[in-house]
């Protein structure tokens, strides 16, 4: 790929951050090459060819800009006119204040739009090492699934270890195969989310010996086993195995992915569920549901066995199993600078994963961001870094410098971050009443600060997009 395509933006990967950054290059009017090694070469978690294949779960979490910090980070991205949330908006369905996707609808939206770009090439193939020396503007965004050779290279450049973790799939069940006379429909609190109408869970209720056995089924269950390299990798907490979880104590599960708030069962009302079991809309057909939380460790057979003491699930149909993958990600506030380059090789960008942010949102931001300075810097213009009280701007600021390094020999302390209020710069003034002048009380005072966080975010959003880009506002 040299000759014609040497003042070309190389995007390298085509998840979720190489999509979102090879749209953002292009957009700006400067020619970018997408490499994805797909079908060439597959992954142990991909099953498609597709572009922004969704491996993991199908949610891109809360939508609530005013009150949620990733619904916030939307908002934001929609202002970007981010491909990303744009496909995703395209082919939600329903999951309560969560936007949920059709994952199959979302990837070949993502796909088409790419391909039918006129400044984007999609080149299939893996980049086995560093890119060609006269690739002189380059976005790696290979995920946490970047191939050895690649990974290998980066290692060598830094002189430092990728950190690794695991990444856990939950399973998938066949709508017909759940027995609807035991669960019924219902979001907690019947909260109405985009494209849903309040009772968009299908929930599974648990007595105490019901929950009690299967905790103890899945301590118990066979799981698989660690390669000898993946011994000394930690989980992260934010994608832990159910069986991880059951560990931890008996009434974890119950105060985590299976708590019983918030639900009635219709079936029996005056009895309240010692623990509830949640499956989430997978597809737009409405013919899979994921278990929430379910990520799990265990053995395909000891899966189906103990998932199926589940009230409702007796006779469940799995559509996919879960299963864990490998991740790696970048000491990123060690080795990038604060455009993301690669402070030993400033022609290399990272974005997504990789970078120390964790979840589908976080990553596409990340990759929006990354195609930004990359086309800046391909129109030889420099572009200043989004606020950082924005979501954009924080995570960012997490990424390449708000961490404080453990000062511990031997041990590394940098861990992948969702976005959330606490990456946020405080308010100037912290809000103490309320429109009609009362004063704010208890919870009403958290709820009014992250609103205010929130306001404040998308007005210095604006003002750096009138300041610094060629694009308008998204309404």
């Amino acid at each position: 790929m040299t000759g014609p395509h040497s003042n070309s933006v190389h995007v390298i990967g085509a998840g979720l951050a190489g999509s979102e950054a090879a749209w953002q290059v292009a957009k700006a009017g400067v020619p970018v090459v997408l490499h994805e090694m797909r079908p060439d070469r597959m992954t142990e978690a991909h099953r498609t060819d597709g572009l922004a294949e969704l491996v993991c779960s199908n949610s891109f979490r809360s939508d609530d800009a005013a009150n949620n910090a990733v619904g916030l980070l939307h908002a934001e991205m929609r202002r970007l006119d981010s491909l990303i949330m744009r496909a995703a908006d395209a082919n939600q369905v329903p999951a309560g204040g969560a936007l949920a996707v059709d994952r199959d609808g979302f990837s070949a939206a993502v796909t088409k739009a790419l391909n039918e770009h006129p400044l984007i090439e999609i080149a299939r193939g893996e980049i086995a090492g560093l890119p060609p020396a006269d690739w002189g503007n380059v976005i790696v965004a290979t995920g946490p699934l970047t191939s050895a050779p690649l990974a290998d290279a980066i290692r060598e450049l830094t002189d430092e270890n990728a950190l690794a973790f695991f990444d856990a799939i939950a399973p998938i069940v066949h709508r017909e195969s759940i027995d609807m006379s035991v669960a019924w429909f219902q979001s907690r609190y019947d909260k109405v989310g985009p494209g849903g109408n309040g009772a968009d869970y299908i929930n599974c209720p648990m007595t105490k010996e019901q929950y009690d056995g299967f905790v103890a089924a899945l301590i118990a269950g066979e799981k698989t086993e660690f390669k000898e390299w993946e011994t000394n990798t930690p989980y992260f907490d934010g994608c832990l195995p159910i069986e991880v979880m059951a560990e931890r104590g008996p009434e974890t599960l119950r105060h985590g992915p299976m708590k019983p708030v918030g639900l009635t069962n219709p079936h029996d009302p005056t009895t309240k569920a010692y623990a509830i079991v949640q499956l989430r809309q997978d597809n737009k057909l409405g013919t899979l549901y994921n278990i929430v939380g379910f990520q799990t460790k265990l053995k395909y057979g000891e899966q189906q066995r103990i998932f199926r003491t589940i009230p409702g699930l007796e006779k469940a149909e799995f559509a996919r199993l879960g299963g864990l993958h490998r991740n790696t990600f970048l000491n990123s506030p060690k080795l990038l600078d604060n455009q993301l380059r690669l402070r030993a090789q400033p022609r290399l960008r990272f974005a997504g994963q990789m970078t120390g942010c964790e979840g589908y949102v976080e990553s596409a931001s990340v990759g929006l961001i990354a195609g930004l300075y990359a086309a800046a810097d391909a129109r030889g213009e420099a572009l200043a870094s989004p606020p950082g009280t924005t979501a954009l701007g924080s995570l960012l600021g997490h990424i390449t410098g708000g961490h404080i390094e453990t000062i511990e020999p031997g041990t590394r302390s940098f861990q992948p971050m969702n976005i959330n209020f606490g990456l946020f710069p405080p308010l100037a003034s912290v809000p103490t009443k309320k429109p009609d002048g009362t004063r704010l009380r208890g919870n009403e005072k958290t709820v009014a600060k992250k609103q205010a966080m929130s306001a404040r975010a998308l007005a210095d959003l604006d003002r750096w997009i009138a300041d610094h880009l060629r694009i308008a506002a998204a309404a």
